[in-house]
């Protein structure tokens, strides 16, 4: 199965964006990324930003981004399944460390925004 991960990118001081979490997802070539600003265990429907695909190497990685960027610690890492997978829609199961659960990412229509939803699994007794 393929992996992710969800980084905590912390900024500098004085940066145009506020530190958010990074989502990624394993791809052959490289990691789909979405940047949320608040904890999906918290806030579980919010907006999302796409971001460039980030080089496979940010799965295993923790310490300061290049380009005076800040840093990223690991956050969530675990695997995910694919359940639909299209223009404008990313649904995902994911087994993580933390988030185990349905991860769904649209597109709003007519729009290039995205929203993010987690729907968590029950915890079995």
């Amino acid at each position: 199965m393929p992996r992710f991960v969800v980084l905590r990118h912390e900024l500098p001081a004085g940066s145009a964006r506020s530190s958010h979490w990074d989502l990624m997802f394993e791809t052959e070539a490289a990691l789909r990324t979405w940047a949320v600003d608040a904890d999906l265990t918290l806030v579980h429907d919010q907006p999302a930003e796409a971001l460039a695909p980030h080089r496979l190497a940010y799965l295993d990685y923790e310490g300061p981004v290049s380009g005076d960027r800040g840093s990223v610690t690991c956050w969530d890492r675990g695997q995910f399944e694919i359940e639909r997978d299209e223009p404008g829609r990313f649904v995902a199961r994911l087994a993580g460390e933390r988030l185990r659960g349905q991860l769904t990412l649209a597109q709003e229509p007519g729009a290039h925004s995205w929203r993010v939803s987690f729907a968590a699994e029950p915890i079995s007794g």
